[in-house]
């Protein structure tokens, strides 16, 4: 099982991202084809207290690393990609992991 994760850092205005992320930019990215589960987390703070570094976490599953391959390739992965940059470039880390059962 391959992971796409997407870790957000605080934006400056937390209503325009959740308006654009959740009425735009989600729905973009739970269209791309292959995309098995697509889970948002959103941090309330962290285990020291105080304000988390981070503020949303996605991660979106794929069945395997070729059908990761085969989604990045697609138009709505493309179209996703641009408008992350388009409204959070500066504030989005992008990660690829293998989910491991050891």
């Amino acid at each position: 099982m391959m992971k796409l994760i997407a870790l957000y850092k605080q934006p400056e205005n937390k209503k325009e991202f959740d308006e654009h992320y959740f009425g735009t930019h989600s729905p973009i990215t739970a269209s791309i084809p292959g995309l098995q589960k697509m889970t948002v987390t959103k941090m309330t703070g962290s285990p020291m207290g105080g304000e988390a570094p981070y503020y949303l976490m996605c991660e979106m599953v794929y069945e395997s690393h070729e059908s990761f391959k085969k989604a990045m390739k697609t138009d709505e992965a493309k179209a996703s990609g641009k408008d992350v940059m388009s409204f959070a470039g500066d504030l989005v880390t992008l990660m690829v992991g293998e989910e491991v059962h050891e």
